[in-house]
Order: C-alpha cells, then sequence, then structure tokens
C-alpha cells in the first residue's frame, strides 16, 4: 500500500478528522439555519406592515393628553426709543381633578392570512380646575385676557373621532373645535381638539367640565395623568391586556370575560407642575394604559425555536458520532448534510403552519413529519431496528424538550441548563469507559464495544 493509499484510509478511519468534519457541517449548517431566521423576520415584518396598514384606515394607537387651559396675557416692556410695547404670551393650567372611564369594544380585521386587534371606546372625562391664579407668576390680573381663553384635548389621531365632542362648563355647553390652539402646550401631540372659553362671565372659584368622546383606534390607548389627580377606569371584553407605560392599575381583574382596571395618579408622581408659562412639556414620559396584546405571538415563538437550531443538529450528530464509531456504520458526510437540512426544514414548516392553525397544533404537526422523515431515512442507514427506535426516541424527547422550554419563557435558561447538564452527564457516563486511543483503529471497533 503506498503513502497515498495509506493516507487515504486514515482520512477515512481517523476519529479526529471525523469530529472535525462534524463540525465544518456544523457550521455549514448554519447558513440555511440563518436564512430561516431572516424569513422569520420577514414574515413578521410583513405582519407588521399589514398591522399598519389596517391601523392606518381605522385609526391608529390613541394617545390623550388634556384638558389643558390656556389663557393669554399682555406682557409690557419699553423699547430702545423708550416706546412702551406689549406682546401676547400664554399661561398654561392643567385640573385639579381629572376623571376619566370607559369602556373598550374590540374588534379582529383580517387581511390575507393576518389578523389586527383594533377597538372603539366610549370616554366619558370630568373633572374642575380651580380658578387660575396669575399673582404666582407676578402678573397681574388687569393683563389677563380672560375673554379668550381656551381648553385643549391632544389626540394623536384626530381620524378615531366618531361624534361631535361638545363641553360642558360650569353648565354651559360650548362646541370643540379641530386642532390644539396653542401647541406649546402640548409637544406630544400634533392633533387634538379646543374650545374657546369666556372666563370673564365667571366668578367661581372652581370651574367644573365634563365632555364625551367616542374614539377608534388599535392595538393599545394611553392616557397622560395631568389633573393634580387623576384617575382613570377602563374595562373591556379582552381577555389578555398588557398594562404598560409609567404607572400599572392600583386594582385590576383579568379573566376569560375581559378586564377592569384602574389607575390614580398624583401631580407628585410625574416631572411638569400644574401651571406654567410659555414653554413646553414632555409629557409622554407619564403616560400609561393598556396593549391588547395577541395572546399567540407565533412570530416571537418560532424565532426563539428557531434558536435551538444548532442544539439540535449538533446533538442530532453527535447521536449519529456515537451510532458510528461504537456500532461499526458507516456514516456519509452527506447523510449527515441531509438529516441536517431536514432538522432545518423543521422550522420553515412551523412558521408557515402556525400562520394558519396556531404555534401548538404546527409545532405538533412539524414534529411528527420531520420525526418521521428523519427515522425512515436512518433506518436504511443503520439497518438497526433498535438504534432506529433510539434514534427516534432521542429525537422526541428533544423536540418535547424544546417545546417545553418556549412555553415556561420565565425559566427558560434555568430548564434549558439543567437540561444541557443532564445530556453531558449522560454522555460523559456513557462513554466513560471507552479507550478513545484503541478507536484510533476502524477495523478493530466492533471487538471494543461491551
Amino acid at each position: 500500500m503506498n503513502f497515498f493509499d495509506r493516507f487515504n484510509e486514515w482520512l477515512r478511519n481517523s476519529l479526529i478528522v471525523k469530529i472535525l468534519a462534524i463540525g465544518i457541517l456544523i457550521l455549514l449548517l448554519l447558513i440555511p439555519s440563518n436564512m430561516v431566521e431572516d424569513l422569520i423576520r420577514s414574515r413578521q415584518y410583513s405582519s407588521q406592515q399589514v398591522i399598519n396598514e389596517v391601523s392606518s384606515l381605522w385609526s391608529y394607537p390613541q394617545r390623550l393628553v388634556g384638558p389643558i387651559l390656556s389663557i393669554p396675557y399682555k406682557e409690557y416692556f419699553t423699547d430702545s426709543e423708550g416706546k412702551l410695547l406689549n406682546t401676547t404670551k400664554y399661561a398654561h393650567f392643567l385640573p385639579d381633578e381629572l376623571n376619566i372611564e370607559g369602556a373598550l369594544e374590540h374588534q379582529t380585521r383580517y387581511r390575507s392570512i393576518y389578523e389586527v386587534i383594533v377597538y372603539s371606546t366610549d370616554l366619558q372625562l370630568s373633572g374642575s380646575f380651580d380658578r387660575p391664579d396669575f399673582a404666582a407668576f407676578k402678573i397681574d390680573s388687569s393683563n389677563v385676557l380672560w375673554d379668550e381663553a381656551y381648553l385643549s384635548v391632544g389626540i394623536s389621531d384626530m381620524r378615531g373621532i366618531q361624534n361631535t365632542v361638545r363641553l360642558n362648563w360650569n353648565g354651559k355647553s360650548y362646541d370643540f373645535e379641530p386642532g390644539m390652539k396653542y401647541h406649546s402646550a402640548n409637544n406630544n401631540n400634533k392633533g387634538g381638539i379646543n374650545s374657546r372659553l369666556d372666563l370673564s362671565a365667571y366668578e367661581n372659584a372652581t370651574y367644573q367640565f365634563d365632555f364625551e368622546i367616542d374614539l377608534n383606534g388599535s392595538q393599545n390607548i394611553y392616557f397622560t395623568p395631568v389633573g393634580a389627580t387623576t384617575t382613570v377606569a377602563l374595562s373591556s371584553a379582552w381577555s389578555t391586556p398588557s398594562f404598560q407605560g409609567a404607572f400599572l392599575p392600583d386594582e385590576r381583574n383579568v379573566d376569560e370575560n375581559g378586564f377592569t382596571a384602574n389607575w390614580e395618579v398624583l401631580s407628585l408622581n410625574r416631572s411638569y407642575p400644574q401651571q406654567w408659562l410659555g414653554n413646553s412639556y414632555e409629557f409622554s414620559t407619564a403616560q400609561f394604559g393598556v396593549d391588547l396584546i395577541v395572546p399567540v405571538d407565533y412570530y416571537q415563538k418560532s424565532t426563539r425555536s428557531a434558536k435551538y437550531g444548532i442544539l439540535f443538529i449538533a446533538l442530532t450528530f453527535l447521536l449519529f458520532f456515537f451510532v458510528e464509531v461504537l456500532n461499526d456504520k458507516r456514516i456519509h458526510p452527506i447523510q449527515y448534510i441531509l438529516v441536517g437540512l431536514a432538522l432545518i426544514l423543521f422550522y420553515t414548516l412551523l412558521l408557515a403552519l402556525s400562520e394558519h392553525i396556531g404555534f401548538a397544533w404546527a409545532y405538533l404537526a412539524s414534529s411528527v413529519v420531520i420525526i418521521g422523515l428523519i427515522s425512515f431515512y436512518v433506518s436504511s442507514i443503520f439497518k438497526n431496528a433498535k438504534l432506529t427506535l433510539v434514534t427516534t426516541a432521542i429525537l422526541i424527547i428533544l423536540y418535547g424538550f424544546i417545546y417545553t422550554l418556549l412555553q415556561l419563557e420565565d425559566y427558560a435558561l434555568l430548564l434549558g441548563s439543567i437540561g444541557l447538564l443532564v445530556i453531558l452527564a449522560f454522555v460523559m457516563i456513557y462513554t466513560r469507559k471507552i479507550d478513545w486511543y484503541k478507536l484510533r483503529d476502524h477495523s478493530d471497533k466492533s471487538d471494543l464495544v461491551e
């Protein structure tokens, strides 16, 4: 036997070469695995595009800011020539008390295979303002233009307004008009409504107000605590809410029939004052509300499951490696690759099916198909019913283990670490008596297996 024949024989039988080859194959299979993750992201992006499209036709998520009372005043100054001039500026005041009550009625809209959650809500806003105290700003009351005051309410998407909004102010009725009259009073919402008020006609120390507004929106709704005391009470038949923002509900009840939630926020809980001159404030940091989340996000679960792809491939190849070296079976690299591609195909099947039948059923169907395919294929490779059954059982346990990890999101790291530790311990115990140096000679392997 010449040198090349001996070298070729060494390549075929060397465990080191076999291990390096398997490692290279695993790295190569990362390419299609990453392509699957890109596919999942692409489908998720398409889903978000559909949500944005339906929301643009119905109404985007709603953000309410206000009401805010804006009152102009004259400020006098002298120019360089000594002339007395004046300019109009604005003071802004927030309510002493703000109460919001509403019920969300959700709807599910479908576009192609995607579903979008939209809602309609009937909001009742009421509360009170203390009579503005300009003395705190050292502004003479005679310079205040009480008859040119405005009450403004910021609404993020004006298209969602479904009724004519009328303001009841101390027993008198006023119409709201579109637009935020003084945008500096609210730099969070470009849209809104306002109502002109003549405060010179009122001598009351307190102004009572209330109005009702019907809004369409999608996915979520948020409120801004502008009152010295702000209370919000929401209810809905949606059974999977997610309470978000700067404040969580003080009281909430969630069951299969829907949810109720109540917030109470004080002015001391936020970063902006009850009254100011001219300059604007950032209100978004104090907003709170609820998201109407879809209970099963199959794109998120598909992404998480795809991240375990390398684990599937590595453990399956490890099984094949031990079958090969301990049972005198020759498995060609092409056969490794075909099995690896079948494992990766699982994730495309999972994604495609979950968009139609839900994640749980899709996972079951995809697992059955792929395990069946691999078991059928390895039965012709191993030509041993016992080895085929062991391989099938290990794949079933592995897919079941990964599904459990996906369900126990909070404990996934803990359970996953314990599972890998158990696998490593099993491999170490099973291989502890193997003399790997003797296994270098392929012709003697059959004699070394106990």
